[in-house]
């Protein structure tokens, strides 16, 4: 199959504004060549709490080789994500970062055109789909944490590899085994590729190694879109190659390559975060491992499965898989970019401006969240929720880009949950408290040692 390799801006992105278009905003641009790029990667937090300190909640930034204003708070999320007119695109936000390895897919889509994909790609997320995803999702977690018990592993690492595995047959619909290895792994390449300081695929660089990457499996996907059209596959790659536009059409093959890429990145290795971030808050706190533990065995269930159908009914459970999201959220920050001038916070910004928003401050903000820092599930019981504004909680954006996978992802943590805690009691292992690397996607540092202690 004929496909066309992208590696510039696409045609219709405006041109990159002058650097002083953005020299009426306070702010810092660092040194020189990497501006403040490396502080925003160390410590996204602390760095914004500095700057905002010393310059309010609207400041300048210099990062990833270009001037952009940080907006901050949950007003700021709210004009960001929910974006009533339209002045935002999620596409040219994005594509500095993801251009070269994730062309194309559903976030770097804007507007009608990305309303009309996530509309055809939405039938791999109804209900039908993910009571098998739940099936398969409850037989490979089940037999993946047995060789966990009763000893000290790292943590991340291992659920890393599950939920790789998870998402080679739930997505992909391919057994564990040396494809799925080779699949597996492009994955890890072209994220790795996205922070890389060099824009550019030179020899020996990150993003060298993402591009290839990115090559390989292009031509796997492509190999494989016209079988799955043609078969009767129920995972999430041959519903996708099926689906029809709103007219009838189908997606073509280069677009579900895309999407495929896309998705498979977006879909393990937040999840990977997630899930760390959460087993590592309730090793600090039994006390709700216990709540939780009593909670899945009050259902009752004969067995050894979480049925799909009952999965709601874990109620504690899913606040504290939202207070796991709201310490460490998946994605620090996110950007978008101005396709219209705009004002805020008492500024004005022309079109070309890129913006960032922060999910990660705005959930430790004491204003919206009391003891920020304090692990507390029943912030998100009803009349706590309905006492906050609505963009004080956006770990999966909001607006017309909210994450589409959001449903899976909470289906994947209580499905494994339910399997870990009926079964193991988390013990950390740890020489003290664990220090995250928030980029690109949150990870403990050391792994995350703990000690699953069969029940």
């Amino acid at each position: 199959m004929a496909y066309a390799h992208t590696f510039q801006a696409n045609p219709h992105w405006l041109r990159r504004n002058a650097s002083s278009s953005l020299d009426h905003v306070p702010g810092t641009d660092g040194p020189p060549i990497i501006g403040t790029t490396l502080e925003e990667i160390r410590d996204p937090r602390a760095f914004t709490e500095r700057m905002v300190a010393r310059h309010g909640r609207v400041y300048r930034t210099r990062s990833f080789g270009g001037r952009s204003v940080q907006l901050i708070g949950a007003e700021a999320n709210e004009l960001g994500f929910f974006d009533r007119d339209k002045l935002f695109s999620s596409e040219q936000g994005w594509g500095p970062m993801l251009n070269l390895v994730f062309p194309r897919g559903l976030m770097l889509m804007d507007f009608e055109k990305h309303r009309a994909h996530r509309r055809t790609l939405s039938v791999a997320f109804k209900p039908e789909p993910m009571r098998r995803y739940a099936d398969a999702l409850n037989q490979g977690i089940r037999t993946g944490i047995v060789d966990w018990s009763n000893r000290q592993i790292k943590f991340y690492p291992a659920i890393k590899q599950l939920t790789l595995d998870l998402a080679a047959t739930s997505f992909l619909g391919i057994p564990f085994g040396p494809e799925a290895t080779k699949v597996n792994q492009a994955f890890v390449d072209m994220v790795q590729a996205t922070i890389g300081l060099v824009r550019f695929p030179l020899p020996f660089t990150a993003m060298r190694k993402g591009v290839r990457a990115r090559a390989y499996l292009v031509d796997y996907f492509g190999r494989e879109v016209p079988k799955r059209r043609a078969g009767d596959g129920d995972d999430i790659f041959s519903q996708i190659c099926r689906a029809r536009h709103e007219d009838g059409s189908q997606l073509g093959d280069d677009e579900i390559v895309d999407h495929m890429n896309f998705l498979m990145m977006a879909a393990h290795d937040t999840t990977t975060s997630s899930i760390t971030t959460m087993v590592s808050l309730l090793g600090r706190h039994p006390e709700w491992q216990d709540r939780l533990r009593e909670e899945m065995l009050g259902l009752g269930l004969n067995g050894d499965t979480l049925p799909y159908d009952r999965v709601d009914e874990l109620v504690l459970t899913d606040y504290a898989f939202k207070e796991s999201l709201r310490l460490i959220p998946p994605v620090p920050a996110i950007p978008r970019r101005a396709v219209r001038d705009f004002s805020y916070g008492g500024y004005e910004f022309p079109a070309g401006t890129f913006i960032g928003l922060h999910p990660d401050y705005t959930h430790h903000m004491a204003e919206y969240w009391p003891e920020p820092a304090k692990f507390d599930p029943m912030r998100f019981a009803p009349d706590a929720v309905r006492a906050r504004h609505k963009y004080a909680w956006v770990p999966f954006g909001g607006g017309a880009h909210m994450c589409l996978g959001l449903h899976f992802a909470y289906l994947q943590a209580k499905i494994f949950f339910y399997h870990l805690l009926t079964t193991h009691r988390i013990v950390p292992a740890g020489s003290g408290e664990t220090r995250w690397q928030y980029f690109p996607i949150p990870k403990p540092r050391d792994g995350l040692p703990v000690r699953l202690e069969r029940l």
